[in-house]
């Protein structure tokens, strides 16, 4: 049932891989193993996106798919004893001057499902605000998005904020949106650049230790 679970939610059958959420749920199967195929059929989907075989519509709607599992799901978490264990933390925002989400809901998504817990900072959000976020949360990891070319100064000065309050050793900064490259990256002196939500899964799995 599991294995036949992954399939249908890597291929997007909605119909199908809902039915069978509430087969498995009937059954009293733990929700935590339907949560951990969420990972494995998005890891398929991750594939098959790199591989061009989907786009961003299909990466886009398995998010929604997942948000349907996810509301099934939910309410039998609160009855099982297994504790869903979080695979480490991450701070996602647009920088200052832009105002673009799309890019950023997906990609705090797509953490999210892949086990992170991901603290979204919105939309414009100012240097000393992602200063004080990562203070606050401790978190080894930070994602800047821009969609805007007035971006990368807010991206750079991001950075040397962090620099200034003694935080960037302590974390791997990576950057993406629209017109981000790795000349950008190397502007803003962040760590890496992602292309799109499943780059930035797997850079955050690289960094937190996550095999």
């Amino acid at each position: 049932m599991s294995g036949d679970f992954v399939n249908l939610l890597a291929d997007l059958k909605e119909e199908e891989v809902l039915a069978l959420t509430k087969k498995r749920l009937a059954a009293k199967e733990d929700p935590q193993k339907i949560l951990e195929d969420n990972t494995k059929a998005m890891a398929l989907v991750g594939k098959r996106f790199a591989d061009g075989e989907y786009f961003l519509p299909e990466l886009v709607f398995s998010g929604e798919l997942l948000r349907e599992i996810n509301e099934l799901v939910r309410p039998h978490l609160a009855q099982s004893t297994t504790k869903v264990k979080k695979l480490g933390k991450v701070v996602i925002g647009t920088v200052a001057g832009d105002i673009h989400d799309i890019g950023l809901d997906i990609v705090g998504f797509m953490l999210d499902v892949n086990g992170f817990e991901v603290t979204n900072l919105g939309v414009d959000v100012p240097a000393e605000k992602f200063v004080k976020a990562m203070k606050d949360t401790k978190a080894p990891v930070l994602g800047l998005s821009g969609f805007l070319t007035p971006a990368f100064d807010a991206m750079k000065e991001t950075v040397e904020a962090l620099e200034k309050a003694g935080l960037r050793k302590d974390i791997k900064i990576m950057i993406g949106g629209g017109q981000m490259d790795d000349e950008v990256r190397k502007y803003a002196k962040a760590d890496a650049f992602g292309k799109d939500a499943m780059a930035a899964v797997s850079l955050t799995q690289k960094w937190i230790g996550v095999k």
